[in-house]
Order: structure tokens, then C-alpha cells, then sequence
């Protein structure tokens, strides 16, 4: 189901949270020997809407009305509220320079393979208590 939310993004004020640019990101993992990522399952999907914003990601279809209950794709501030939760969560990760977020995807990076599985580790162990699943397929 898919619905065109380009009216409500037209009204709503942006939100200015930074995305990481790609060539910076891609600088960090230059000296690495070990790069792992992780793909967050339907990771917008993961995030509840809040109840007041409900009434507005309403769509009607032809078989009655459907209302988001989860954040989804093609909202205007939704990549921004996606990446500011991530860095949230991972911020001690991201300083210690080992990790990088990209909105649901996560990065880790090292220089050697003990390093690594405990990044790896640490990283699985934050995401089991909050339920932030994890694809293997990606």
C-alpha cells in the first residue's frame, strides 16, 4: 500500500538533523581490514508514529481508510528522525570511531579481527534489548 504524502510534506517544516555525506563516510573505511553491515528489517518501520501524527498519514482506498501506524517511506522528515534515533543510540560507538550510521544502515570498521568481533558483538547486544532486528540476508 502506498500512499502521496507530497501535500502534507509541502506543509511541514523540515527537519534539519545532518545525514552523513557518502565521501566522508567512505574516507573513514579507508584504512580498515574489516568492515561489517548491518541492515536494519524494515527499519522505518520499526519506529511508531506518535498518536497525534496518526491523523495524518491517513489514506483512503477503495476498501476504507487505513491509518500509518509506523513510520514510513516518503515522509518528509522521516530519513532525518531515523538518523537522529540511530546516533542516539550509538553515539559512545560513533566517537569511538569504529562505527558509522547511515540512516538504517550500520557500518562497523577495524584493523583487526579481535577488535572487530567484539565491535560486532557490542553492537548486537545494544540492538536485543530495544528490538532493533537485524537482516542477515543483507
Amino acid at each position: 500500500m502506498c500512499g502521496d504524502f507530497r501535500a502534507l510534506n509541502d506543509y511541514t517544516k523540515a527537519d534539519r538533523y545532518p545525514i552523513p555525506r557518502i565521501p566522508n563516510s567512505l574516507d573513514k573505511l579507508a584504512k580498515a581490514k574489516h568492515i561489517t553491515k548491518m541492515d536494519y528489517i524494515k527499519g522505518f518501520h520499526q519506529n511508531e508514529v506518535k498518536p497525534n501524527s496518526m491523523k495524518l498519514l491517513i489514506i483512503i482506498y477503495h476498501m476504507g481508510i487505513y491509518e500509518y501506524t509506523r513510520m514510513l517511506f516518503g515522509i518528509k522528515n522521516a530519513p532525518a528522525h531515523f538518523q537522529r534515533m540511530m546516533h542516539t543510540i550509538f553515539l559512545e560507538e560513533i566517537l569511538a570511531g569504529w562505527m558509522l550510521v547511515y540512516i538504517d544502515d550500520i557500518i562497523i570498521y577495524s584493523e583487526t579481527w579481535e577488535d572487530h568481533v567484539q565491535y560486532i558483538h557490542r553492537v548486537l547486544s545494544k540492538c536485543k534489548p530495544i528490538n532493533l532486528r537485524i537482516s542477515l540476508e543483507k
